[in-house]
């Protein structure tokens, strides 16, 4: 019944992307996210539609759609490319599939906290990435935050790499991810985030990685006992639209759309920062364990991955990835 109804909504979507606006026709944008609705990212979702709607005057309706309930990552990033949805918000792991320079931002451990990342991604690189995505299809705006990814798992405690062998992990559908945990002894197990939950409630992966608001949000403590703060991947998430419906919009609606994307950013970076000290608290209180690695096993971690680094540097391009080294100052 689920798949049907998915399908035949976006027959719907379909239908409506297909329209060909009159000037004085109200344009629908539909927002397609996989969070759940009290996570910071649908948060800033709701956010941007709120201003674009004020500030359009009506001229942009803008439906945000949560949950998955149109799809995980990858099919909500197709839909993007055909026009299906008209916006979205997706960490840079998925986008990698399609524009492989961004698989630079999860190279492990290469942001040492948030605000070098901030500095980064608005800074000229981070808009020379953005401008690449125009020829998948979609238009990239800014970045919003999905965080930094922690491993939990329901097995035992994790303070070393030696204590993560053997461990079945959940990663991203991303090749330098499935690298990554590979490298640190884990079994990687590629899956959508909306088959998670299951997978691990039924014993299909030990554990999974991910930023702390998803932990709760998503309710993964429930079936979980361990979380350790490793930050081994500082998740941007990209704001997209979809080009179809970009070349749609007058040149003042587009500067609208601009606007209130930097200012949901603005908005849902600070919120994701606080939830993740709620989260921490939050998932402590409900009895989980959670374990900071010593700077010493965090320094372990970081040379266990550093064939990661050798692979895919020079995919990603040598000189690229040595620029953004020099510039976050390693």
């Amino acid at each position: 019944m689920k798949k049907l109804g998915m399908i035949l909504l976006c027959l719907v979507v379909l239908t409506a992307c297909s329209t060909v606006y009159s000037d004085n026709e109200e344009k629908i944008m539909r927002l397609a996210v996989a969070t759940p609705e009290e996570r910071s990212l649908t948060k800033g979702l709701y956010k941007f539609a709120d201003i674009v709607e004020k500030e359009t005057g009506g001229s942009i309706k803008v439906e945000v759609y949560p949950n998955g309930v149109l799809g995980g990552d990858r099919e909500v990033l197709e839909g993007l490319q055909l026009g299906f949805f008209q916006g979205t918000t997706i960490s840079t792991g998925p986008i990698a599939q399609f524009a492989e320079r961004f698989a630079v931002f999860d190279l492990p451990f290469l942001f040492p906290n948030a605000e070098v990342a901030y500095e980064f991604l608005d800074g000229p690189i981070g808009h020379e990435l953005l401008d690449e995505l125009q020829g998948q299809g979609v238009v990239g705006i800014n970045y919003w935050e999905n965080g930094f990814r922690h491993l939990t798992n329901n097995r035992r405690e994790i303070h070393s790499v030696d204590d993560i062998q053997g461990l079945k992990v959940r990663t991203l559908e991303n090749e330098l991810h499935i690298d990554m945990w590979s490298q640190l002894g884990a079994n990687p197990t590629p899956m959508a985030f909306t088959e998670l939950f299951a997978g691990l409630q039924q014993g299909v992966v030990d554990g999974q990685e991910n930023p702390a608001g998803n932990v709760t949000t998503t309710n993964f403590y429930e079936v979980q006992d361990y979380l350790t703060i490793t930050n081994h991947i500082y998740n941007a998430s990209v704001f997209m639209i979809s080009e179809i419906f970009w070349n749609d919009l007058s040149d003042k609606e587009k500067d609208i759309v601009i606007q209130a994307a930097e200012e949901a950013k603005d908005y849902q970076r600070a919120l994701n920062q606080q939830e993740e000290l709620d989260a921490f608290e939050f998932l402590s209180n409900a009895g989980m364990t959670i374990t900071d690695l010593s700077p010493e096993e965090a320094t372990k971690f970081y040379e266990k991955v550093q064939p990661v680094y050798e692979k895919y540097t020079s995919r990603i391009g040598e000189e690229f990835v040595n620029q953004i080294l020099e510039e976050i100052q390693y």
